[in-house]
């Protein structure tokens, strides 16, 4: 299974612990491509909503409904950021659009405190 950066996949996220994200939902892969292309067994991800919260534009990125194959206008829960093992990943459903990667990017490094 090859996994790249900034795909969406289906993921089985359960079982749930507290506020994270459970279910079987999309979810971005925002781990490096260094790290995708060796037999590594965890992948960093962030989870993908359709409760859309519009007044969060740090946590949360939004896609349209159409974008990477989704059927819904979804949020990426930037603050939700998190490695899953690879078995829970079941199926690639799209990728994210360009133009959208650098406002991941901006937000991960602003939630994350990096330079």
């Amino acid at each position: 299974m090859q996994i790249n950066q900034y795909e969406i996949w289906i993921a089985d996220l359960n079982p749930q612990i507290g506020t994270e994200s459970g279910k079987t939902r999309p979810v971005v892969i925002i781990q490096t491509n260094l790290l995708n292309k060796i037999s590594h067994p965890s992948t960093i991800i962030c989870p993908i909503t359709t409760n859309i919260q519009a007044d969060s534009d740090i946590l949360r990125v939004h896609l349209g409904k159409e974008m990477a194959n989704l059927h819904e206008d979804c949020d990426i829960l930037i603050d939700q950021v998190r490695a899953i093992d690879n078995k829970r990943l079941v199926k690639k459903i799209g990728v994210i659009p360009q133009n959208l990667v650098k406002k991941i990017k901006e937000n991960l490094m602003i939630i994350l405190d990096l330079p």
